[in-house]
């Protein structure tokens, strides 16, 4: 495999925060299903069964229009607009826009872990202590992984910058362009979603601040999920059906075809930036996570509360309604 090189970051960032459509005009109509995907080693279910049209071959005659995205806020745009159907997209948007009125259901895990907190070689950052006067980016301000490092920092009584604290958040920081503050000395840590984060750790050889299973609810949080509109679901339940099959044969290939899948991932991210990563950074980071379709209720609610308590959200968080399993239930059981 080729291996990724730093210059190309930007080029890279600049393909993945156009979110272009890869097919034609997208929308909700009969004949098209507009599925979104971010171009992250945890979002492998979605890019497998893109690559290996499981999901064109489970919708038929509907064709299924692609579209990637840089970040939860663009996709969550894009499902409020009405441009976006149906696709995967970190928990943390999912469940702000919920809060927020949004018309959001959760059908389906796709992947657990994949966020790993790092810092650049001579930060001076080793453990979370160390936070104090120094600075992180992460991919969306109360974004998953931004709130999963700063519940952490406030237990030990640190705090960003966003509530008078003494520690320094960058936000809506592309995962792609977090490589470039690296090698730019412009920032001290990240909270990276896999493969960026080994990626540091691999090619700048950051230290690792918090495993993936030693950051809040790592173990359990889903760091993707398969979501779309009640709206959608009324219309067209027999096409959410054929998603949530295509997508359970997806995650199902991605458990046991590792080395495919990776290969896969590698090519379609190449397709997109001409870059690659390389064997080591692709392997590391994907034992760093857990392909699923399973969604812990509990991880999300602790979540959520941990947003509040940062008071990212303004009330307490109710997800009552949010989750349901039962269209997953069904497409497995036909």
């Amino acid at each position: 495999m080729k291996k990724w090189i730093a210059t190309g970051a930007l080029a890279s960032l600049t393909l993945f925060a156009s979110a272009c459509g890869e097919g034609g005009s997208s929308g909700s109509g009969d004949e098209s299903i507009n599925l979104g995907y971010f171009p992250n080693l945890d979002h492998a279910a979605g890019l497998i069964g893109k690559q290996n049209e499981i999901f064109d071959e489970h919708l038929g005659d509907t064709q299924v229009e692609y579209t990637h995205f840089p970040n939860g806020n663009d996709f969550i745009d894009a499902l409020d607009t009405g441009s976006l159907d149906i696709g995967y997209v970190g928990p943390g948007p999912a469940i702000n826009y919920y809060l927020s009125g949004g018309d959001i259901r959760i059908l389906s895990g796709a992947a657990n872990g994949a966020t790993l907190i790092v810092s650049a070689e001579d930060s001076g950052i080793h453990e979370l202590e160390d936070f104090d006067g120094k600075s992180f980016c992460t991919p969306g301000n109360g974004c998953t992984h931004n709130v999963q490092l700063e519940i952490m920092l406030q237990e030990l009584g640190l705090e960003s910058n966003r509530v008078g604290g003494t520690v320094e958040h960058q936000s809506r920081i592309d995962p792609a362009s977090m490589t470039m503050r690296f090698e730019n000395g412009e920032t001290d840590a990240a909270a990276a979603p896999e493969p960026w984060g080994t990626y540091l750790v691999e090619e700048y050889n950051a230290n690792v601040v918090a495993e993936w299973d030693e950051v809040f609810v790592g173990e359990e949080l889903p760091s993707v999920v398969l979501v779309t509109s009640e709206d959608f679901l009324e219309e067209h339940p027999d096409k959410v059906e054929d998603v949530l099959q295509a997508h359970e044969e997806s995650v199902e290939f991605a458990q046991n075809n590792t080395d495919e899948t990776l290969e896969s991932v590698n090519e379609y991210i190449y397709e997109l930036s001409q870059q690659e990563f390389s064997d080591d950074v692709l392997y590391n980071a994907w034992d760093r996570m857990q392909i699923s379709t399973e969604v812990h209720e509990d991880a999300l609610k602790d979540w959520a509360q941990a947003s509040y308590d940062l008071a990212f959200l303004e009330e307490e968080p109710d997800l009552e309604g949010l989750v349901d399993t039962t269209y997953m239930e069904k497409a497995l059981e036909d």
